[in-house]
């Protein structure tokens, strides 16, 4: 076996035993005494070039390999078991807050390390030295994943509280950046969140101190993390109550299910070992790499391959934000009546492309910056009342979402680029949110404007929020459509119909359609299209059913391909192709929508209450009421606190501190701070009733200002 050794002269190949040790087991136990018995020896065996002689390799066991395919089964069946797999293990995942358990030691630059995890708040640790110098490093226990980290810190120490730390993690000898947090907080501080892999070593620097102080000094530090999760596979975690979810499932052997699971974790682990090489794809490998994208759902260094690739494609910030003066009160008039208006020149879409339009003085947007930057322009709502530090920024982007598609589907759509899909009006479809690009439009520089904007939503925290099938986000990603699978999602009615004349018989067929079909066929804008030369004056033979049904299925499947392709060009301008490569369509939808289901278990892991008593009665009645909230209710209740309407947004609920002694009124909010202010209510009815209310009919920004001054 050769093993590759890192030495002083370079890396080379070298054997793993001297020369002599082989020759000698070679002549005195023969070339294949050592059989190769694992499945990894196995496949390196198969697949890999070898120098030497290669090892027997142990009989199979057949009647063990004809299990691991069972009868009847399917690449679908697969994927419906990759996925649980995936649910089963997110669920599975226990996160601890134990800083101690976690920890295998702490080193610091200078002083005393014990009192950074003592837990205890009047004590301190103080670095010594020159500014810049200070550092600490967490060596973490093997297998721990960290969920976030806390720098704990105390207003009273001033100058010695850090300003601006980095945080590098991985092997000691191989650091590397994570993240630059500025602190703006005179309390604790969360410096990083959310690691999906295992980090043998974080390191702390502090860059900078408050008020231009030397020392630091830290109150402690916490970390909530978890162990990571390797899946410990046994056929008891296949019982029916788990497989409700999943159909194709349903009623097979528990035994079948855990022969097959072992293949896909194994398979898994494969494509982890050579992913990085795989990355970015060839034509010729896209649609066998396709065929994989399911299971990378279960693989350990996808997400770190996109988190690298996002990173190393990072622009430099704007000096500058762009300012930009959004009229929306003329927004909301042409929401009333867009027919009256078809350049739709008043919806906040338009006033912010037009807004961002590059000029002498304003560069184009790259959208390509780090993901804590999260604010990409400034907005002043003309005649509304508002600094907008955030919050303004963020409810134009949920504006403009709407303006592309509307969640209601009562109302007419304010702008041309999407339409809504046939099923909206279709009673027996369970997709009747969604639309699709609008055949019909060729504004392709504005489509491309809203890819860049869903890559920068998929860079960042923030979410553009498109109802979309998952016939144009697998185009998106770059994935195979299906006309079964994908298009019953946009026209159910249409595909039963062409699976009943694919399947009747000469005499039904004459009976149903007669001389009256023709070759064309209906696109989503509603636009009638032939599909060959006069094909509305060609009628379909029952012989030529078939061909008919191609031609209508490809018509239909490539209506939007042109406008899809622009926004696709547009979302690779600001993401890098692998990253594509490498994500799934139902990825890609989350990192740019966020999650569309809201539950109050879902919310609540979001809202930190401040400054309440532990068994106050006003979080009693709070949780109460939002318990009775529906999914939309919650998402509404989002966007009246943060102008988002998708997890995960971060909540912190305080104390009403105007009106202490008063009871049951109207709940306060400031989107840009993702803050709610609680007010003292009778009862948890009351609660309920005003803060439905409130989400559902006070949306409309007023600080300081009588929004019809003008």
């Amino acid at each position: 076996l050769l093993a590759r050794r890192f030495g002083q002269g370079g890396d080379k190949l070298v054997p793993v035993d001297s020369v002599e040790k082989i020759r000698w087991q070679h002549q005195t136990l023969g070339v294949d005494y050592k059989p190769a018995v694992s499945w990894e020896q196995v496949v390196d065996l198969t697949y890999s070039m070898r120098l030497g002689e290669k090892p027997r390799l142990a009989e199979q066991d057949e009647a063990a390999v004809q299990k691991s395919v069972p009868p009847g089964w399917s690449y679908e069946h697969d994927m419906e078991l990759g996925r649980f797999l995936y649910d089963h293990s997110e669920r599975e995942l226990q996160h601890g807050d134990c800083t101690k358990e976690h920890l295998s030691s702490v080193e610091v630059s200078s002083q005393a390390v014990s009192r950074l995890t003592d837990n205890q708040t009047y004590t301190f640790w103080e670095s010594n030295g020159p500014p810049g110098q200070h550092w600490v490093r967490l060596n973490m226990k093997k297998g721990t994943i960290v969920k976030k980290l806390w720098l704990m810190l105390d207003s009273q120490d001033n100058s010695y509280i850090p300003r601006r730390v980095a945080v590098y993690g991985g092997p000691l000898d191989r650091l590397q950046h994570l993240r630059t947090v500025l602190i703006n907080d005179f309390q604790d501080v969360c410096i990083l969140r959310d690691m999906k892999i295992h980090l043998p070593v974080l390191e702390i620097r502090i860059l900078e101190c408050r008020d231009q102080g030397c020392n630091v000094r830290l109150r402690g530090i916490k970390i909530k993390s978890f162990w990571e999760w390797d899946l410990i596979l046994n056929a008891d975690m296949f019982q029916p109550a788990r497989l409700v979810r999943y159909s194709l499932l349903e009623g097979v052997n528990t035994d079948v299910l855990y022969r097959r699971a072992v293949v896909i974790q194994r398979f898994v682990q494969l494509l982890d070992s050579v992913l990085c090489y795989l990355i970015p794809l060839s034509e010729d490998s896209v649609g066998t790499f396709n065929s994989m994208k399911p299971f990378l759902l279960l693989s350990k260094q996808s997400t770190a391959l996109i988190a690298h690739c996002l990173q190393s494609s990072e622009s430099t910030l704007p000096h500058t934000l762009p300012k930009l003066y959004i009229n929306r009160h003329l927004a909301r008039e042409h929401r009333s009546n867009p027919a009256l208006d078809p350049s739709c020149r008043n919806t906040v879409f338009t006033q912010l492309y037009e807004g961002l339009r590059s000029s002498k003085n304003n560069q184009p947007l790259d959208y390509r910056w780090p993901l804590s930057y999260s604010q990409w322009w400034e907005c002043e709502f003309i005649t509304e009342g508002i600094v907008d530090n955030g919050g303004g920024f963020r409810d134009s982007l949920s504006d403009i979402s709407e303006e592309l598609c509307p969640s209601s589907g009562d109302v007419a759509v304010p702008l041309p680029f999407f339409v809504r899909t046939s099923n909206q009006g279709n009673s027996s479809s369970d997709t009747r949110d969604l639309y699709v690009p609008n055949p019909s439009c060729r504004d392709f520089p504005k489509y491309e404007w809203i890819g860049q904007l869903m890559g920068a939503a998929l860079r960042s925290k923030e979410f553009l929020i498109l109802a979309l099938p998952a016939l144009v986000w697998k185009q998106l990603a770059g994935e195979e459509v299906s006309w079964s699978k994908d298009f019953v999602t946009v026209d159910s009615e249409l595909v039963k119909l062409l699976e009943v004349l694919e399947g009747v018989d000469r005499e039904a067929f004459e009976f149903m359609f007669g001389r009256e079909l023709t070759y064309t066929t209906v696109l989503s804008d509603q636009r009638m299209v032939e599909l060959i030369p006069n094909g509305s004056s060609t009628v379909v033979r029952y012989e030529d059913r078939k061909e008919f049904i191609r031609l209508v299925q490809r018509a239909r499947l490539e209506e939007s391909k042109e406008q899809i392709a622009a926004m696709r060009a547009g979302l690779l301008r600001v993401v890098p192709q692998p990253v594509l490569d490498v994500l799934t369509w139902q990825q890609l939808e989350k990192k740019i929508c966020g999650d569309p289901e809201i539950t109050l278990a879902e919310l609540r892991r979001f809202i930190t209450f401040e400054d309440f008593p532990s068994d106050d009665t006003r979080i009693q009645n709070f949780l109460e009421a939002l318990n009775n909230f529906t999914s939309e209710d919650l998402s509404r209740f989002l966007k009246f606190v943060t102008g988002r309407s998708r997890l995960p947004v971060q909540i912190t609920v305080y104390p009403e501190r105007e009106n202490l002694n008063a009871l049951d009124l109207m709940p306060q909010a400031s989107t840009c701070s993702c803050s709610f202010f609680l007010p003292n209510y009778s009862s948890a009815k009351t609660c309920e009733e005003l803060l439905r209310y409130a989400v559902y009919h006070c949306m409309s920004i007023d600080t300081d200002k009588n929004p019809w001054d003008e």
